[in-house]
């Protein structure tokens, strides 16, 4: 499930973009604010709104290291902030004055980039803040831009429809026609997939459009055959066009923000759609997923940014369970508990276990009297359920590192089944997650895509008594 638990609704019109960093928020709208929130209890920052822009400020993002947000205007701008006072860096002025929509930072932050509504991309040197070198393209306004995750390339969207990839020294390497009517957002997936060639750096692009469509794409890079893009698939779920896409950390999870007011989550790897949101009441412009948590943030043209948590099952488990699975809780990082605390509903604690800086190794060892006296939790009820939590955490990874067989993980949550049961469509899932799955999506399946032919389950119980011999193999 994804819970929805904040809603920010400070901008006085359209929210145009969403950003991450691993401490702050920053949203920016057609309203010339931009906004920055703490994550850990979103509240604003002292020094926000930032006021700088005499225009409409269209995108937002921040540096790899969180010390510089970046925001571009209609006013022909685009201003680097420090994010630890709110004071202005330095404002860059794109080549002709042109509306600047949207700007990002390299993965090594040792360039921005800037596409503006005359189809003119710049790179500016973060360093010395200054210009470095600049591009174009033939027809339409630049409305979207993402660097791979090495950073030696990135790719820019069009008003008209095209995507093109650039290499750091301006030179097109390659253009498609990729939406009808236009491209409005793209990104890439930091992790790499396996495609291709031997010895080639593959990385996942999601791209979409005003045809209704995310599409995606896989990018390689070899010494031998050179740079590739290959089409790999649609996904389909909207009815409008869609406005934003964002991957998540892990590339697990991709999002996309729609006209239709919707927010599709999908698995990546299969295309399924894993949860629809509506609660925003106009189109959602923007979707964002931090680093380090298992939060959303999606915001809209009814003025709000909504924070959505994630729970285990769709992001918590892929992102720490299965990536922390071969290692032990003592080797996690600082960022890492924080993910946990978050997931397990203590958000409130994110804050003092960083201050504390209690990484894997200090979690481990935490008593009911460290928690008191050192901590500062005065609750005893909360003291019991952290050190409950940690108990069951153990629990958790000592599962995840057995040799389950697939055939015993629900497809939905790809968590141990314990009440098989079988669709329509074939296939066996846990009772609880396709009857909610049957409620909340249009009574699709879950594999296919395809309608249900009928909503009857069938208890599976040659399923359930594998299972339950394999329970009975591995208990303790």
């Amino acid at each position: 499930m994804v819970t929805l638990i904040h809603t920010l609704a400070d901008h006085s019109d359209d929210v145009n973009c969403c950003a991450f960093s691993s401490s702050y928020l920053a949203s920016c709208s057609m309203d010339k604010m931009v906004r920055i929130y703490s994550l850990s209890d979103f509240t604003e920052l002292p020094y926000s709104p930032l006021k700088g822009h005499t225009y409409a400020v269209h995108c937002c993002c921040f540096s790899s290291s969180g010390e510089i947000l970046a925001s571009c205007s209609t006013d022909g701008t685009t201003i680097l902030w420090n994010t630890h006072s709110g004071q202005i860096l330095a404002t860059l002025e794109q080549p002709g004055g042109s509306p600047v929509r949207v700007c990002k930072f390299s993965p090594d932050s040792t360039y921005l980039a800037s596409g503006a509504a005359d189809g003119t991309i710049v790179l500016w040197n973060v360093q010395s803040l200054t210009f470095h070198r600049s591009g174009s393209v033939k027809d339409g306004s630049l409305v979207a831009c993402a660097f791979s995750p090495v950073g030696n390339i990135f790719v820019t969207g069009s008003s008209c429809g095209d995507l093109t990839v650039w290499d750091n020294n301006m030179r097109c390497l390659y253009n498609e026609k990729a939406h009808d009517l236009g491209v409005t957002s793209c990104d890439f997936s930091s992790q790499p997939v396996t495609d291709g060639e031997q010895g080639s750096d593959c990385f996942r692009l999601a791209s979409c459009g005003q045809d209704n469509q995310v599409k995606l794409w896989v990018l390689s890079f070899n010494s031998i055959t050179g740079f590739e893009m290959k089409f790999k698939c649609t996904l389909c779920g909207h009815s409008a066009p869609v406005l934003s896409c964002a991957f998540s950390f892990d590339g697990r999870i991709l999002v996309s923000g729609s006209v239709d007011k919707s927010v599709l989550i999908y698995e990546t790897n299969t295309g399924n759609i894993l949860h629809v949101l509506s609660q925003h009441t106009r189109y959602v412009t923007t979707c964002a997923l931090p680093p380090n948590l298992p939060l959303l943030a999606t915001g809209s043209m009814d003025k709000t940014v909504n924070i959505w948590q994630f729970d285990h099952s769709t992001y918590f488990k892929g992102h720490i369970l299965e990536s922390r699975s071969q290692s032990h809780i003592e080797d996690w990082s600082e960022d890492e508990v924080s993910a946990w605390l978050s997931a397990e509903g203590l958000t409130d604690l994110v804050n003092i276990f960083k201050v504390n800086n209690i990484d894997g190794k200090e979690l481990l060892s935490l008593t009911k009297e460290n928690l008191a006296n050192d901590l500062n939790i005065e609750s005893l009820g909360l003291r019991s359920k952290v050190l409950r939590k940690i108990e069951e955490l153990k629990i958790r990874l000592e599962s995840a590192s057995l040799s389950i067989p697939d055939e015993f993980l629900c497809p939905i949550t790809r968590e141990l089944m314990r009440d098989p049961v079988i669709a329509s469509d074939g296939y066996s899932y846990e009772r609880t997650a396709i009857e909610n799955w049957i409620s909340t999506k249009k009574r699709s399946s879950p594999m296919t895509n395809l309608p249900l032919q009928s909503l009857v389950l069938t208890p599976n119980r040659t399923l359930k008594m594998a299972l339950d011999r394999w329970f009975e193999t591995h208990k303790k």
